[in-house]
């Protein structure tokens, strides 16, 4: 695996968390995957907990949603006043990570932007395919929405964010509540490095298919976890790109350049231009698929952070 292209820094990160991945056994990627979970998640599990700002205020809160008890892990970087809001899905490729994995993330946003960060416990496949996720992540939005002033936020200002899996359940969610909810207006998008497309043969696939974190047989999996039946893995729910996307709230798109997803954020860039869309895009040269994972250790992940802050703060004005 050649890493001439990787940023030093990328590469240092990417070794530590190999190094303590060595202490967990070995993924299998069969289910049932409680032990290839613990597996997966362990290694970042620290470090998540141990990096990031402090907030003002963090708890967990319970919603009932589709006949179970949700956890929604609550984020303020200031308390006095109710704040705007972004509800941020997490990453995980549908089947691993949770609001521990991606804690740090949150808070990094809160603190950058200002503003309050709501992450929902989604459950995870193949246990709840799609949509069950889907339809869990819109729920929560729809409860900030009429009820959010009962947490000190601000139902008025509201964005919907997610990396990779999350970036796409973000993407669905709002083209859900396009649907079912039209007077629920989202003040916008924060997609990192999502997943937006079934198809594997993309040109970054071809280039990044192995030996960068993120490969094309790990997302083979992930789909056939997520969507069971082939024909889900063409609905625009599933995946976005196939969506009409007329009507979507501005969105902020942040790529990974070193990644098997890259070519389809590139392809909902364009897409979203098309439909009409205020879109900013960054592509962070160097970094791996996750890079966000690594804010406090490599600057490309806290300069994604910061911009993401400053744009959080002019779209939720």
């Amino acid at each position: 695996m050649s890493q001439d292209r990787w940023d030093p820094e990328m590469r240092a990160f990417t070794a530590m968390m190999e190094e303590r991945g060595r202490a967990f056994p070995p993924i299998v990627m069969e289910p049932p995957l409680d032990a290839a979970r613990a597996s997966n998640d362990g290694p970042g599990l620290a470090l998540a907990a141990a990096g990031g700002p402090r907030m003002a205020e963090t708890g967990d809160r319970w919603l009932a949603v589709r006949g179970r008890r949700l956890a929604c892990r609550v984020n303020r970087p200031t308390t006095g006043k109710p704040l705007p809001v972004m509800v941020y899905i997490h990453g995980g490729g549908w089947v691993w990570g949770s609001i521990d994995t991606h804690d740090h993330i949150m808070r990094g946003y809160a603190a950058a932007s200002g503003c309050a960060v709501v992450g929902p416990d989604y459950a995870l496949s193949p246990e709840a395919p799609f949509p069950q996720a889907l339809e869990e992540c819109a729920a929560v939005v729809r409860w900030v929405a009429r009820n959010g002033a009962e947490w000190g936020l601000d139902p008025t200002r509201i964005v919907v964010g997610g990396d990779s899996a999350g970036g796409n359940l973000a993407v669905a969610t709002a083209l859900l509540l396009r649907e079912t909810d039209p007077d629920l207006k989202l003040r916008g998008l924060l997609l990192n490095y999502g997943v937006f497309d079934s198809r594997l043969d993309t040109a970054s696939y071809e280039e990044f298919a192995t030996g960068h974190t993120l490969t094309r047989e790990k997302m083979d999996f992930y789909w056939r976890c997520y969507a069971l039946r082939d024909a889900d893995r063409l609905h625009p729910l599933a995946a976005p790109l196939r969506a009409d996307l007329a009507g979507l709230p501005p969105c902020l798109l942040h790529v990974a350049e070193l990644d098997v997803l890259a070519s389809e954020n590139f392809a909902m860039e364009k897409r979203l231009r098309e439909a009409g869309v205020e879109v900013e895009a960054t592509t962070f040269p160097g970094v791996l698929h996750g890079f966000l994972r690594s804010m406090g250790h490599v600057k490309q992940a806290d300069r994604a952070i910061a911009e993401a802050g400053e744009w959080l703060r002019r779209v939720l004005k």
